[in-house]
């Protein structure tokens, strides 16, 4: 009888835990249908001016502006953007793995002198980095939860500051692009100095621009817009692909949820019937005994 209560107790933890995961399922895929269509809405934008920045930035004397200026690099700025929370399957850890294998391949000396800087964005990337002992100059926990522009315009703010002061020489972004539902890549992308067109990109789109009054003084009034706006593009990223990855993980706990339900229903029969047939056994036993 004990072992009848304990596979009861384990079947009624188990669909309760299902009831749980398959809520949260519901809830991310809500939160994913808007965080979705504000992505899609944002691409459009930032891709163009982000080809037209380049492109200016490919045309100009990096005197113009010091965001365009290329110098020796004697200390990296990496803004690394996770969740701010977790059950969202390996959408946090491939972040973090992705940023310590691009910190080992590409900055490993420069971390070894202490000259790597961080900012993190959401809680885990707070809580894994800080405990890992990096140098977080600058973080942003809890923003998903009310994610607004204002937030991209502070990390930028760190990130051009740094930059103008000659704090580090370059910068770049490390976070989960969202494909699909099923699907999030990591990227690791340079935002400062800003980077320049490829060279064996077709300049003939560009060539027929007309910039008035010139390009200098667009690139001073577009600079900025520019980089606030990809940094709330990333932010968008992120949270339609935690959204997305939050949402397969719970489809699969709930699956596997109940799937471990059928199972213990099984066993639990097993050993109803075996626990019957032995009562059933000792009452022959004790009759035919009783007979003789």
């Amino acid at each position: 009888m004990p072992k009848f209560r304990e596979i009861r107790g384990r079947i009624q933890g188990v669909e309760n835990t299902a009831k749980i995961t398959s809520a949260m399922k519901m809830v991310a895929a809500a939160k994913l249908r808007r965080a979705q269509d504000a992505i899609i809405a944002a691409r459009p934008y930032g891709k163009k001016l982000r080809e037209l920045l380049q492109f200016l930035a490919s045309q100009t004397e990096a005197s113009v502006s010091p965001l365009l200026e290329t110098r020796e690099v004697s200390r990296v700025c990496l803004i690394v953007v996770a969740a701010d929370r977790g059950l969202c399957g390996a959408f946090n850890s491939n972040v973090f793995r992705s940023t310590l294998n691009h910190i080992k391949t590409h900055y490993a000396e420069l971390a070894e002198r202490g000259d790597l800087d961080l900012i993190v964005v959401g809680k885990r990337a707070v809580d894994f980095f800080a405990k890992r002992g990096f140098n977080v100059i600058a973080s942003y926990p809890g923003i998903f939860h009310s994610l607004d522009f204002s937030y991209a315009r502070q990390i930028v703010n760190d990130a051009v500051d740094g930059f103008i002061g000659k704090d580090f020489d370059k910068v770049e972004v490390i976070y989960n692009e969202f494909r699909s539902v099923v699907k999030q890549t990591v990227i690791v992308q340079q935002m400062l100095p800003i980077p320049k067109m490829e060279a064996n990109k077709d300049y003939a789109v560009m060539a027929d621009y007309i910039f008035e009054p010139n390009q200098a003084s667009l690139l001073d009034a577009l600079l900025p817009k520019h980089l606030n706006t990809q940094m709330w593009n990333v932010l968008l990223d992120s949270n339609a692909a935690e959204q997305g990855a939050r949402m397969t993980a719970m489809e699969n706990a709930t699956r596997n949820a109940k799937d471990l339900v059928r199972t213990l229903r099984i066993n639990y029969n097993k050993a109803r019937q075996a626990a019957i047939t032995t009562e059933i056994l000792e009452i022959v036993s004790g009759a035919e005994a009783l007979k003789g």
